[in-house]
């Protein structure tokens, strides 16, 4: 099961979903709201999503690979559902109740504003805008890119041209259904949602790493903004066992820039683990 970056679609697995369908049934989806998936309104449990998905499609146990937010959702579906999952790989993954620094999010802000004036990023952000213009998704999808897969100390020119097409392509579809999509949002806990109430809610991923007892890989780039390759270093120390696999000279987006080294390494981590599929 491939879980996509926020950043992106299920477009960013494509190398791995083809080399490993020839061992493996090979799962990729676009979260609700993002990609080719319908409309999300409401409040949102992409954990759940995950999980229900598994169940829709007589998936009893799976190997789970989350990237960026990506990670976030997969982990909280491990932690939701254990037993559901023979093995967990985290690349350069947020997690559930982590605050990020100001200093990132302020850095991320001037990036954004740098390409659309704030007051118009924020009508759109908001969904007031009557008119939303290309230029801006166009300059919005390019900062972020830039930002975030390219990463901090370097630009463009360092990925090939193919990685900057489709990353600028998937984060301009992020952000137009982002903005022209009904108001939708996670709970404000980043908790996953649970398949029945409960009385009371649980921790946080943050606070229940110990508890992972899944098999699991942590990856992360390291030309990725600092922030981010900080929580990958707290994932890999606070689960039990985790490996960990730094990649040179990559930013956030590893299965997009460096295919075939994230396929390898996929492919001897469930190798290592005994995982068949």
């Amino acid at each position: 099961m491939f879980v996509h970056a926020g950043c992106a679609d299920r477009r960013m697995w494509q190398a791995q979903f083809e080399a490993l369908a020839a061992r493996y049934r090979v799962i990729r989806y676009d979260w609700r709201g993002r990609g080719e998936s319908a409309d999300a309104a409401g409040e949102v449990a992409h954990p759940h999503d995950l999980i229900g998905l598994m169940d829709e499609l007589g998936i009893r146990r799976a190997a789970v690979v989350g990237a960026s937010d990506g990670g976030r959702i997969a982990l909280d579906a491990v932690l939701t559902a254990p037993d559901r999952f023979a093995a967990l790989v985290l690349i350069a993954a947020g997690l559930s109740g982590h605050r990020w620094p100001g200093s990132m999010v302020e850095r991320a802000r001037q990036c954004l504003h740098g390409a659309v004036p704030a007051e118009r990023l924020r009508r759109y952000e908001e969904g007031a805008a009557e008119w939303i213009d290309p230029a801006d998704l166009d300059a919005v999808a390019a900062a972020e890119a830039e930002f975030l897969v390219a990463g901090e100390g370097r630009d463009r020119t360092a990925l090939r041209p193919e990685v900057w097409e489709l990353a600028v392509a998937m984060n301009r579809l992020t952000r137009e259904r982002m903005w022209r999509g009904p108001r939708s949002a996670e709970p404000r806990s980043a908790e996953p949602r649970p398949a029945e109430p409960r009385s009371r809610p649980r921790p946080a991923a943050k606070e229940r790493l110990a508890e992972v007892t899944a098999p699991t890989l942590v990856i992360s780039g390291l030309a990725d903004v600092p922030e981010i390759q900080e929580v990958s270093a707290l994932l890999a120390r606070g689960i039990p066992g985790a490996r960990r696999l730094d990649l040179p000279d990559t930013g956030h987006l590893p299965p997009l820039e460096r295919p075939s080294e994230i396929t390898a390494a996929l492919e001897e981590f469930f190798d290592s683990v005994g995982y068949g599929g």
